[in-house]
């Protein structure tokens, strides 16, 4: 008897065992554990159960409240009444208020620990069951009778089904799934005569993937029964295992009807797969080893089940199996199944799932039906594109997400009841739907593989709900995935635009720098502005505005819509001006949604972390909510802009001035290009000390951003105005300065080259004549300010630090302030995730306050308050003391009074927020350049 059909009639058992009773005092817990355990196959419900579960409300002063039942796993709360009890009914509760059970149970939710927060509740009085989805709770419950039960046990099935532990166990069998086949790739290729051959690589990437389908199919039932493909190959020896496979791909690629009708028993009875997998150019195979025999048929087929691997989480592992340094060439992440839905659910899955929910409260079974049948069209013409697929994980998550509402809609259309007998396929839903752009062609074989498996698996369970088997072979030919570079092809000619709803992926990540040539090549032909001319920073932005050029090109006017992974460099500094700017003019788009920065992990074994951000985008009119994903926290916001902030559509550029009136010029520190001859630690300056008196007159402490903060000492020779007798007679000086002379002169910079000619100085001489405020270029993000100082002119600065010349307690009190931190958080680059300061992007374009005198004077005083606190510990180093643990409560307290009186003198509310504060910042911005 299939499983399903036991469930049915254990469910049928329940009903009759539970008709007529229900005392909720006596019979609560024996009713649930036998639900539990006779109907959903829980081998002991008690360890998933709690009853009486004892919490503290607002309605007692003291002693506590109890929740009747409580299954831990999934996280359900029941609240169990009597037979007798009406569900939709109040009840007159201890301190008088006349409740409903469902707002009994919500009375709960106050005592509990967010960690036990239900994810259902579910009201019960033996009779029927109501379910209150806790995603959607201004939902009408679902209702579930008991008499239906034997139809309908499967709408019960949240309460066992732990998703988290299910996916948990998906990625561990996916894992070593991969580790399998990296094991297999690495011993085939060594048997090929010539390994590092191109073609012999493709062979071996297409016959990895038939032997992983191979193996899948045996385990999964598609070939008709388990360990079919094992049996077959086990009867030959090692050296003609060979042979045999060249025969089983030739018949898994012949249909039925045209086989040699006396083909040995053993390759018959192998089905006809189709769908390409096994067809076209024939592929080069080893001879096979009785090592490799034994791995292929004992650890890959016998010992392992690839019928409970994720094709999603799968696809990318087994990806994982070319060469490191061709992904890194490619700029490929894979990503986790969280991070996917972090994309496709705010872009079309939350809706299509509040959508049915609306569906299955519909009373009405024949309402509920035709709504159902709507619902399964209207997701069956959805048409998805990934212009940078990779192993196709987003279409693969996305085609099982689509396939598992479709599931919920069939279960509706057939009410629950079993269908006898084969009737048209159910099932509307086709991986027909998913397109795809892949660069690398074995990742284009992985995706094509990838679907085909979820096609499977999801078919199966189908199954379970129509009640009879569906057959899924022959494969259906699939040949959306496209191999070739996206930012060349007409993405038109791989899907029509017309007919095409979302555009979503995880495009390559390569910085600017870390392009080669012909991918510089690729965005300086792609990113032309309206005039046909590259935009003006064309080369000068990360790889993947390449894809967000060409998906708005494609969206224009069409009511697309899109979801990408990027860096989030693409959101700061330099890079905003110079992708966005163009991109809101030429194509008038705007952003739906964005996740702000988080750590993006990847599936793969050498876990990839990224910095990375996502954002929704679209051109057409969109009545939708706009929503910024900051954490935990979920933002409506008026409108995102660029800088993914609520606050309006503004590019801030490069500026080679300050915006503000009257404020002082920051200026970059002094560029060495030594060598490492004029620089050097402490000890060195100890031995000039002692060794050459006449170059230690010129040894002077060198501060760089390093130095700055963490107190580390270096030091350089300074030999600006040095005599000539002084370099003459000193060894040191001399002997240093023929380094720096002999590396300029072997520079491939021209500049470089040509500053040879002046080996005494510094390349470029920006030192300071009086002292001045310096703020290093680049500092953590740990860190709630950015650690800002005063300094004399004895310290020589280096490049990794800006300085203000004249500088006085009020600039330092501004630019130290919370109110500076918030616009240099949201404009300034990045490098990796630590601040990147600049004077042309954050600093000259920065709103300063215009103050009263009495204003600034208050500044003052708290900015000299901030340098006493810092003088109290001058053991302590600038990264200890502005260490959010380690900071002492005189420097804590003294900031905040510095960011009370800043605020003042902005005229911002004291409780305003950082997105507050920058959204205002960027109006006075628009202000000051629109006078301009």
């Amino acid at each position: 008897m299939a499983i399903k059909d036991k469930q049915a009639l254990a469910a049928k058992k329940f009903v009759k065992e539970w008709s007529g009773k229900g005392y909720e005092k006596g019979e609560t817990q024996r009713f649930w554990l036998s639900l539990l355990h006779n109907v959903f196959g829980i081998d002991d419900p008690t360890m998933v159960m709690r009853f009486e579960l004892p919490v503290k409300t607002f309605t007692k002063d003291k002693g506590a409240d109890f929740i009747d039942a409580y299954i831990t796993t999934t996280k359900v709360l029941i609240e169990q009444k009597g037979s007798h009890v009406n569900l939709a009914d109040k009840e007159k509760q201890s301190d008088g208020m006349m409740l409903t059970p469902y707002q009994q149970a919500l009375r709960y939710l106050t005592g509990l620990p967010t960690s036990m927060a239900p994810r259902w509740i579910v009201t019960c009085n033996f009779k029927e069951f109501r379910i209150h989805d806790m995603e959607h709770p201004n939902l009408e419950p679902q209702i579930v009778l008991l008499e239906d039960l034997e139809k309908e046990y499967y709408r019960l099935e949240f309460l066992v089904n732990d998703e988290a532990e299910a996916r948990k166990k998906e990625f561990e069998v996916s894992i070593k799934a991969g580790e399998i086949v990296g094991i297999l790739y690495e011993k085939i290729l060594a048997q090929y005569r010539d390994p590092d051959n191109v073609e012999s690589q493709k062979s071996l990437n297409k016959l990895c993937v038939r032997l992983v389908f191979c193996l899948y199919a045996e385990d999964a039932g598609i070939f008709g029964r388990k360990d079919m493909f094992h049996d077959y190959l086990k009867q030959f020896p090692a050296n003609q295992m060979r042979r045999a496979l060249i025969d089983l791909f030739e018949v898994l690629n012949t249909p039925m009807d045209k086989r040699d009708p006396y083909m040995d028993e053993s390759l018959a009875q192998f089905p006809y797969a189709n769908g390409g997998l096994f067809g076209g150019d024939s592929i080069e195979i080893p001879q096979f080893t009785e090592e490799l025999k034994d791995l292929l048929l004992e650890k890959a087929s016998y010992d392992f089940d690839w019928s409970e691997i994720s094709p999603t989480i799968f696809g990318a592992v087994f990806e994982s199996t070319l060469n490191p340094e061709t992904r890194r060439a490619g700029g490929m992440h894979y990503t986790s199944i969280e991070n996917i839905h972090k994309v496709i659910d705010p872009l079309f899955l939350d809706d299509l799932k509040e959508e049915l929910a609306s569906i299955k409260a519909i009373k009405a079974f024949k309402d509920r039906k035709a709504k159902a049948v709507a619902f399964q069209d209207k997701i069956a013409g959805l048409k998805f594109f990934d212009p940078a697929c990779g192993s196709g994980n987003f279409l693969t998550e996305t085609y099982t997400s689509l396939r598992r509402l479709e599931n919920d809609a069939i279960r509706i259309i057939y009410g629950g009841d079993r269908v006898m007998g084969a009737i048209a396929d159910p099932i509307k839903v086709s991986i027909n739907q998913f397109y795809g752009i892949e660069i690398n062609d074995f990742a284009c074989s992985v995706a094509q593989t990838a679907l085909w498996i979820a096609e499977s698996q999801m078919m199966q369970e189908t199954d379970t709900i129509v009640g009879y088997d569906l057959d899924p072979l022959p494969l259906k030919t699939y040949t959306n995935i496209h191999e070739g570079n996206a930012l060349r092809m007409d993405w038109s000619e791989v899907v029509a635009p017309d007919e095409l709803d979302y555009i979503m992926g995880n495009p390559p990540f390569i910085g600017y720098s870390m392009q080669t040539a012909e991918q510089k090549k690729d965005m300086l032909d792609l990113m032309l502005d309206a005039k046909g001319k590259p935009f003006r920073l064309a080369g000068k932005i990360d790889y993947v505005s390449g894809w967000y050029y060409k998906a708005s090109q494609m969206i224009a006017g069409r009511p697309i819509r899109i979801a990408l992974v990027s860096t989030n460099s693409i959101t700061q500094g330099e890079q905003v001006e110079g992708l966005w700017k163009d991109l809101y003019g030429m194509f008038d788009i705007h952003i739906d949604f964005a996740y702000r920065t988080f750590r993006w992990d990847s599936e793969a074994s050498n876990m990839a972390h990224v910095h990375c951000v996502i954002i929704g985008f679209s051109s057409y009119p969109n009545s939708k909510p706009r929503i910024i994903y900051d954490g935990n926290n979920a933002i409506v916001a008026r409108n995102i802009n660029c800088y993914l902030i609520d606050a309006d559509d503004v590019f801030i550029g490069s500026n080679n001035k300050p915006v503000s009136q009257g404020v002082e010029e920051m200026i970059n520190g002094n560029k060495a290009a030594d060598g490492g001859f004029l620089i050097f630690d402490k000890d060195v300056a100890d031995e000039i000390e002692k060794a050459d008196p006449v170059a230690f007159k010129y040894v002077k402490p060198f501060i760089g951003a390093r130095e700055f903060i963490n107190g580390e000492p270096r030091y350089c020779l300074w030999l600006k105005n040095a005599s000539p007798a002084d370099i003459r007679s000193s060894s040191v000086i001399k002997e240093r300065v023929a380094g720096v002379q002999a590396f300029r002169e072997a520079s491939p910079k021209a500049a470089t080259v040509k500053s040879a000619e002046f080996p005494t100085l510094f390349q470029q001489i920006r030192q300071p004549d009086t002292n001045f405020i310096l703020i290093p270029r680049v500092s953590s993000e740990g860190r709630k300010y950015i650690p800002i100082g005063f300094l004399s002119p004895d310290h020589i600065v280096s490049d990794a630090i800006q300085f203000i010349p004249d500088a006085t307690l009020f600039h330092f009190g501004v630019l130290t302030s919370s109110v500076h931190m918030a616009w240099t958080r949201v404009v300034c680059g990045r490098l990796k995730s630590d601040y990147r300061y600049s004077n042309d992007i954050v600093y000259n374009n920065f709103p300063w306050p215009v103050p009263s005198d009495a204003q600034k004077g208050k500044i003052e005083q708290a900015a000299q308050a901030i340098l006493d606190a810092r003088a109290l510990y001058p053991e302590s180093s600038l990264a200890d003391l502005y260490d959010e643990v380690a900071m002492p409560p005189e420097l804590r307290k003294a900031h905040r009074a510095n960011d009370a009186a800043v605020l003042e003198a902005y005229g911002f509310p004291q409780d305003a927020t950082e997105s507050e504060i920058v959204a205002r910042l960027f109006k006075m911005y628009q202000e000051l350049t629109s006078k301009e």
